[in-house]
């Protein structure tokens, strides 16, 4: 496994990337789709080639956070500095018990304005780029005071990077993605990469850390 470079040295105040995980867990997803969801992800931070696009880069650290969203957006674990192996390990292990809230509704919409009015706000650190990756399988269905299009680009003014990974299963399969691409990806560089089911999505969100962490996009990297 890869450590991090013994010269990296973090700056107290800034990272590379700042990293928003928003994981739906809206009744759509049981017990089984949400332990794939939190095993994928705990997966990639314990892969090799994820570290080491996080120690690569010129401050060597990664700020991530975890939102768990359906009807309430919630933080289920708070903005943490990944900046040696020890610490994406450890990182790991704390997905996969994070505490499940969930909730019939798909609201999109409230999860971007957590992440605007608080989320960002209240990050410790600086950061060169800052990303909300959003994931789910269906599109908003609460009726949001404020459409998802005008909370996404909100986020894009203040130079934010929305990138999706569509899961295409259940009933939205054949449309969830094109939706994505319609309301929910913007900002510099921003990219859609869905998963073909949730038993895919471990592979997507490895796939799509790499990608984001590095600051490359889909068409840079093939």
């Amino acid at each position: 496994m890869l450590a991090a470079p013994a010269s990296a040295q973090t700056p107290a105040d800034r990272v590379d990337t700042a990293l928003v995980l928003a994981v739906d867990v809206s009744g759509s997803v049981d017990a089984t789709r949400y332990a794939l969801q939190m095993e994928g992800i705990a997966s990639a931070f314990e892969d090799s080639e994820v570290q080491r696009a996080i120690f690569s880069g010129p401050r060597g650290a990664l700020l991530v956070i975890l939102v768990n969203w359906s009807h309430k957006p919630e933080v289920a674990i708070p903005w943490t500095i990944i900046a040696s192996r020890d610490d994406a390990v450890n990182f790991a292990a704390r997905v996969r018990s994070a505490p499940r809230t969930a909730d019939d509704f798909t609201c999109m919409a409230g999860m971007l304005q957590l992440v605007a009015d608080k989320v960002l706000l209240l990050a410790p650190l600086q950061a060169d780029r800052w990303v909300v990756d959003v994931s789910g399988d269906g599109r908003d269905n609460c009726n949001p005071r404020t459409a998802v299009d005008s909370l996404r680009d909100s986020l894009v003014n203040l130079d934010v990077t929305i990138n999706g990974l569509p899961i295409l299963e259940g009933t939205e399969a054949a449309t969830i993605e094109q939706w994505y691409a319609d309301h929910v990806i913007g900002g510099p560089a921003s990219f859609l990469l869905p998963a073909a089911g949730y038993r895919d999505f471990g592979r997507a969100i490895r796939r799509k850390f790499i990608l984001e962490i590095s600051g490359r996009t889909l068409r840079s990297s093939s």
